[in-house]
């Protein structure tokens, strides 16, 4: 029997930790597949080794490994491979396809304006744009980083369109926000390249409001997963499972 386990990043936030479970639980409800499980990467329960065990223990004989992270980063590339190898050598007799990341693609992207649009109303070009990553070593990120600013510049016809990271790649944050709010003559939108709400996007936040005390017209969007398109995607990840 044919199984999902779903694998979010996980986060200290408890009302992040909840956000991720009740998107997950929406997904869950619009696929046709019996067996299917939340789990977590880190810092968030169950883990990946428990949710694998759920599957197997409601009776799947093929899991399919649904990573919920938008771009593919170390997570990706090694700890998630390296835990589903434990596994597999615990449970030999088990079918694991793992699904890659969501990726650099013209949904999200679309999405993304559709976010800046609902949040920002009417654009001009003098308006400008801070996108903010998760920040990562890999220099494939950093690329992917330049196409999805590069897509979104195209979309919103807005001149101005920056990246900085909360973490392991330049420019941080604060820098980011420093560059893209001096002479800013239109207004600075923040668009956190993120999933859900936790720690991560609270740093952000939190930047927002200091700049807008100091009277500077900012405005941030949210969370990605606010948009339906990331269900979607889901969705046609696993469309063409069976239950047996």
């Amino acid at each position: 029997m044919k199984a999902i386990l779903y694998i979010g990043h996980g986060t200290r936030s408890k009302k992040g930790a909840e956000e991720a479970k009740a998107f997950i639980k929406r997904v869950i409800e619009r696929i046709d597949i019996p067996i299917q499980e939340i789990s977590f990467l880190e810092l968030t329960e169950p883990l990946m080794e428990e949710g694998f065990r759920r599957c197997v223990e409601r009776g799947a004989t093929e899991i399919t490994v649904v990573p919920l992270f938008l771009l593919a980063a170390g997570h990706i590339k090694q700890d998630i491979p390296l835990i589903l190898s434990g596994l597999q050598e615990r449970y030999p007799e088990i079918q694991v396809t793992v699904k890659e990341s969501f990726g650099v693609q013209g949904m999200i992207l679309d999405a993304v304006a559709d976010l800046v649009r609902e949040t920002a109303g009417y654009l001009v070009p003098e308006d400008r744009l801070l996108i903010v990553g998760r920040g990562s070593s890999d220099p494939e990120i950093l690329g992917d980083f330049s196409k999805i600013a590069g897509g979104i510049r195209n979309r919103l016809g807005i001149e101005r369109v920056s990246v900085c990271y909360l973490a392991a790649a330049e420019p941080r944050l604060l820098d980011g926000f420093e560059t893209i709010t001096i002479g800013a003559v239109g207004r600075v939108i923040v668009v956190p390249y993120l999933l859900f709400t936790g720690l991560l996007l609270a740093e952000v936040s939190q930047e927002v409001r200091k700049r807008q005390r100091l009277g500077c017209e900012i405005l941030h969007t949210g969370t990605l997963s606010s948009h339906r398109v990331i269900e979607e995607i889901i969705i046609e990840k696993v469309k063409n499972l069976n239950t047996y």
